[in-house]
């Protein structure tokens, strides 16, 4: 049966794509038949991530207006034989998304045997965010340790519970997780950043996994490349680990840090 995932937040630039490429390679690498769209129509930086953004011919709006059909865009990932990529169109707006459209569309990646569908989702409130999440399953909510962020996010996980198609049927609510990125335990202890303890406090949502700040990420964009394919760095092991937990292992929570050149984790507890 098909999974539809949302990675969204309320706040720009906390990661959400960075997750969406990471975890949507995750599930590939465990053999799962995995598909990540990018709903950021006109601003989209999935394909520039994922390292595809010079095979992008048709996009998911072709699709949604009948001018390709999913065969002819979807770009398979050239890391991960079980993953595909459908980018958004760089010319069209948001109001370009429907939702009778985006059904559609993911009606057609179930009937092709997607095991998951993510969808990275644009920033905020508007159209573009409603649509991502209107029929998602599972959500992760992606925040910064930083008031504005968890403020932010708290907006979207009240959405989650009023707004998307298992709310309205009443039907069993979306599952949302909490992924804590750029977390930088310094900051922490200075008081620039908010405690894991203090966001959990907030926002009520199960952990799932915690992200470091790290270079690592720019330097995983820039090469094309999910962060998660960057062996032995504290950022693939977070998402490795955030992987795991959602397929349902026992991983304990751990902040994955470097120290004098060896990579250390610690434990939640600890922090």
């Amino acid at each position: 049966m098909t999974q539809i995932i949302v990675i969204t937040s309320g706040k720009g630039g906390v990661g959400k794509t960075t997750t969406s490429a990471s975890f949507a390679s995750g599930l590939a690498i465990r053999g799962h038949k995995t598909v990540v769209i990018d709903f950021d129509i006109g601003l989209r930086n999935l394909d520039l991530v994922m390292g595809c953004e010079l095979r992008v011919v048709f996009d998911f709006i072709n699709v949604i207006n009948g001018e390709a059909n999913l065969s002819q865009a979807l770009i398979k990932d050239k890391y991960c034989d079980n993953l595909f990529v459908l980018a958004a169109s760089q010319t069209k707006d948001k109001s370009s998304l429907s939702l009778e459209g985006v059904e559609k569309v993911l009606s057609g990646l179930a009937a092709l045997g997607f095991e998951y569908i993510v969808c990275d989702s644009p920033a905020g409130i508007e159209n573009g965010a409603h649509v991502a999440m209107h029929f998602a399953d599972v959500a992760l909510v992606v925040t910064n340790p930083e008031i504005s962020s968890v403020r932010d996010s708290d907006r979207i996980i009240g959405l989650l519970r009023s707004s998307t198609r298992r709310a309205l049927d009443g039907a069993e609510p979306v599952k949302a997780h909490l992924l804590i990125t750029r977390y930088d335990q310094g900051r922490v202890t200075s008081g620039q950043m908010l405690s894991i303890a203090d966001v959990q406090s907030i926002l009520h949502i199960n952990l799932i996994g915690m992200v470091p700040e790290s270079k690592d990420i720019l330097h995983a964009s820039n090469q094309g490349r999910a962060a998660i394919h960057l062996k032995g760095t504290p950022v693939a092991s977070a998402y490795t680990d955030l992987v795991d937990r959602f397929l349902g292992s026992k991983t304990p929570n751990y902040v994955h840090t470097e120290q004098r050149g060896n990579y250390i984790k610690r434990l939640l507890g600890g922090v």
